[in-house]
């Protein structure tokens, strides 16, 4: 039967010597001790110290970006991203069915609408084609910004989420988001470490977004920052994310509603030990990635998801992709992975289908409905294989 023969194929990957093998853990085999101990012995462990200014230097530094600003996670980091780029409220924010329920909810925060469009098999991510000609039926350009002929609201933003770690084809992206004159802001919680043309992903908007939470590649504990280019942009991202505090030696004066969304020093100090270490992470990920493609390269049936050409993917969560014929098999699949002791997810519920966003706006989604019984993430821990 295919579930057996799934299990089989992971044990010939994974070994036989746990009893419990999880989806993903954190790797802590570097300076994370010293760098927390020492947040510690300076009783520097809050959104002050020299920690949170390295991280935000090391993630400028790797991912190219010009500036970083690091915050307190990834939802609230796609929440001022997306302020930043002009999102109001009322507006239409046009993200994927097929993402975490974070990149909705910060279109939410900000009283704006999700609408939901269509993802690409290629990628697993939003789909340039699809929503080009669905914006030629239900999108007009008046004085330079996109509308919804349907509901008369301003269409501002889009969010691409590069799903898995496997980036969204940026090219035809950002062409249609020209043409339609809507801001693109990049959910790359899942991508550190990952690369369209060269180029890290996050770094292709005009804003690009990331977490650092305790399943991501490298972690923070909790954690996210916003990448950008833009020097105004970045300035007021670390204003508004510090409560909009007015610099001051000892008075208090605050200038527009901020946030108290930075990064504590203590939660820094890990990710600039992770950070040190994420070339190998990265590799570590890749050989797996390649055991995988290998081992299962014998069934016709289901395939591991490869990076899409041109690109270079971090390979976050390894995932199956079941053939449509194997659709009903799923859940089949995920109750004899973990019987088995190997920790398998599906896919997200896709958002469309969730009480809080069940009344958005959506275009006709049935790639995003195949992939979501289709796809089945399997132990992807970067210290399951050594580089």
């Amino acid at each position: 039967m295919i579930k057996d023969e799934i299990v089989s194929i992971l044990k010939s990957v994974l070994g036989n010597g746990k009893e419990f093998i999880p989806l993903h853990e954190p790797v802590f085999n570097g300076n994370e001790w010293n760098y927390v101990k020492e947040c510690l012995d300076t009783t520097f462990v809050s959104s002050v110290g020299k920690f949170v200014d390295r991280f935000e230097k090391d993630l400028a530094e790797f991912t190219g970006a010009k500036h970083a600003v690091a915050v307190v996670n990834g939802t609230a980091a796609l929440q001022i991203a997306l302020k930043l780029a002009g999102v109001e409220e009322n507006d239409e924010v046009f993200i994927p069915s097929l993402t975490f329920i974070a990149t909705a909810n910060s279109v939410s925060y900000l009283k704006a609408h999700p609408h939901f469009i269509e993802n690409e098999e290629k990628t697993l991510g939003v789909s340039p084609t699809s929503l080009r000609e669905y914006l030629n039926s239900i999108a007009e350009v008046r004085s330079g910004q996109c509308f919804n002929k349907k509901t008369g609201n301003r269409i501002s933003a889009i969010v691409p989420m590069h799903t898995f770690g496997h980036p969204v084809a940026m090219d035809e992206l950002l062409a249609v988001a020209n043409d339609f004159h809507f801001k693109v802001v990049e959910d790359a919680a899942e991508s550190l470490g990952s690369y369209y043309f060269g180029k890290h992903t996050g770094t292709l908007g005009l804003l690009g977004t990331l977490s650092f939470n305790g399943n991501k590649t490298i972690t923070t504990g909790g954690g996210g920052a916003i990448l950008t280019n833009n020097k105004e942009l970045a300035i007021l991202a670390k204003h508004i994310t510090t409560t909009a505090k007015i610099p001051h030696p000892w008075e208090y004066t605050h200038d527009v509603i901020g946030y108290n969304y930075r990064l504590p020093n203590l939660n820094a100090a890990l990710g600039c030990a992770q950070l040190e270490k994420l070339p190998e992470l990265l590799e570590s990920k890749r050989k797996l990635f390649h055991l995988y493609e290998n081992a299962f390269s014998t069934m016709a049936e289901v395939k591991i998801q490869k990076e899409p050409n041109g690109c270079k993917s971090n390979y976050w969560l390894q995932t199956l992709v079941l053939k449509p014929s194997l659709v009903g098999e799923r859940d089949n699949i995920l109750s004899a992975t973990n019987s088995a002791g190997i920790m398998t997810r599906p896919a997200w519920t896709l958002l469309h289908k969730l009480k809080p966003y069940s009344h958005c706006s959506k275009m006709n989604l049935p790639v995003s409905e195949s992939l979501e019984m289709r796809l089945i993430n399997i132990p992807s821990s970067s210290n399951l294989i050594h580089a």
